[in-house]
């Protein structure tokens, strides 16, 4: 009860007057029935922005670091997150892409919508990452169709690291829904899953027009971290012997 509030009197109405969101292809989006919308992941908004404009209820799975946090903002973002109904997924350990997948095709079996971010972590320069292949893992399982999603503007509007968006114009446009039922009980062939989540990251690709990376984008982070760190150090490291 509470997501609709949000959603129609709360949160909704704020996010389009800051937003201004124009929406394209919404009619892609089946009115009933299971569905995964893939989209890419540019801002921390995205996670509001979406729900707000879909005629249907999402639930996307979540990193558990959103309703873990410390602080007022801490207990401010778990309480938009579950009041919003989104799934908390540990990302950490060896099963946590297992679990991932569980919650996953539990909201399918239900018949809902499912919103999932396939490159995994949000964009932190803008370009459009490399997907994880889970999302066509549950494409299969579930037997669903992928929508894909782009969103537009969003980071310009939040980037990494700010708390107050910009009041900056966002597009929000859905694809034609991607049928993979070809490759039905093939997800256990790591090249299917490979060709099926790159075909829908292409199609997201096709309506973002973002510039596309080749590698996981939590790798590039990584690696872009530690290079940063090498370069912040004065002096070099003293040898071992």
């Amino acid at each position: 009860m509470f997501y609709y509030l949000l959603k129609y009197v709360l949160l909704g109405p704020l996010l389009r007057v800051v937003f201004r969101p124009r929406i394209e292809g919404l009619e892609h989006v089946p009115a009933s029935g299971p569905a995964i919308v893939a989209g890419n992941h540019l801002s921390f908004s995205d996670h509001f922005l979406m729900p707000a404009v879909l005629k249907r209820r999402i639930t996307f799975l979540a990193k558990a670091e959103y309703f873990t946090g410390p602080g007022v903002k801490g207990r401010l973002t778990a309480f938009f997150f579950r009041s919003a109904g989104q799934i908390p997924v540990d990302r950490s350990g060896k099963e946590a892409g297992q679990a991932a997948i569980r919650e996953g095709l539990g909201v399918l079996d239900k018949g809902e919508l499912l919103g999932i971010y396939p490159e995994g972590t949000r964009s932190h320069d803008g370009r459009l990452y490399k997907g994880k292949v889970g999302v066509a893992v549950m494409a299969l399982r579930a037997g669903v169709p992928v929508i894909p999603c782009a969103m537009i503007g969003t980071f310009e509007a939040q980037p990494p690291g700010k708390v107050i968006p910009n009041v900056h114009p966002v597009v929000i446009r859905f694809g034609r829904p991607l049928d993979f039922s070809r490759y039905a009980g093939m997800e256990g062939e790591k090249a299917i899953l490979r060709a099926i989540t790159d075909e829908i990251m292409y199609a997201i690709l096709t309506l973002s027009e973002q510039e596309y990376v080749d590698q996981y984008a939590a790798v590039v982070k990584a690696e872009q971290t530690a290079a940063k760190g090498e370069k912040g150090r004065r002096f070099p490291r003293a040898p071992l012997s």
